[in-house]
């Protein structure tokens, strides 16, 4: 679990791609600087961590690129003490960076082999998600909701419906939304049925898996 000098400034140097590329959340840009990504991948890939891309992680899943999770958590907006709902915990990364802006997160990931590995992971590192759950993302979790923000890291061909509903009045969901490129979709919710819908450009997600079972 080594974190030193090294990694620091490369996480700096990373951060001031995120910059050049547009992002400017000081928050989301803290974030990133402050957590150490190359110990959410396998020690092979270190020399990659700090790079401005995805990379392969278990059960042919990857930590996304960390632009996109810049991207998308900036478009969230998270303020402290939100309810955020993450759909697809992943490696755990983007978990973190909510943590990190003081996101209560309520986390779904459905392979086991993830689930397992990210839920003794992240505490080890001294983020604590409210709740990580083995389960089917497009459900949501209705028992917690409703969300000041939901975010979906994998690529969804559809918008499910359960998560547009478990958004609080003000609340926005950020999607990518297709089938081979997704287009970055967010939803803000302005009241029972209301939804304002906005796009953002083409990214590239492997997919949001439904419960076959």
């Amino acid at each position: 679990m080594n974190d030193t000098f090294k990694h620091k400034g490369l996480r700096q140097k990373l951060v001031n791609v995120l910059i050049n590329k547009g992002i400017v959340d000081k928050n989301v840009l803290k974030a990133i600087g402050n957590i150490p990504r190359h110990l959410f991948m396998d020690s092979g890939f270190l020399d990659h961590a700090y790079q401005d891309k995805a990379f392969p992680i278990a059960a042919d899943q990857t930590i996304s690129q960390p632009y996109t999770v810049a991207f998308q958590t900036e478009l969230l907006q998270v303020n402290k003490g939100d309810k955020i709902l993450e759909i697809g915990t992943g490696s755990g990364y983007q978990t973190a960076v909510l943590c990190e802006l003081g996101a209560k997160v309520f986390s779904i990931e459905r392979q086991q082999e993830l689930f397992k590995k990210t839920s003794k992971f992240l505490p080890k590192l001294g983020y604590r998600a409210k709740k990580l759950v083995f389960g089917d993302g497009y459900k949501g979790l209705i028992e917690d909701a409703p969300f000041d923000g939901i975010i979906v890291t994998a690529g969804a061909p559809f918008v499910p419906k359960p998560l547009l509903s478990q958004l609080k009045v003000g609340g926005r969901l950020v999607i990518p939304v297709g089938d081979d490129i997704q287009v970055m979709t967010m939803f803000i919710r302005k009241g029972q049925k209301e939804f304002e819908q906005q796009e953002f450009g083409e990214f590239r997600f492997v997919p949001l898996l439904e419960d076959k079972n």
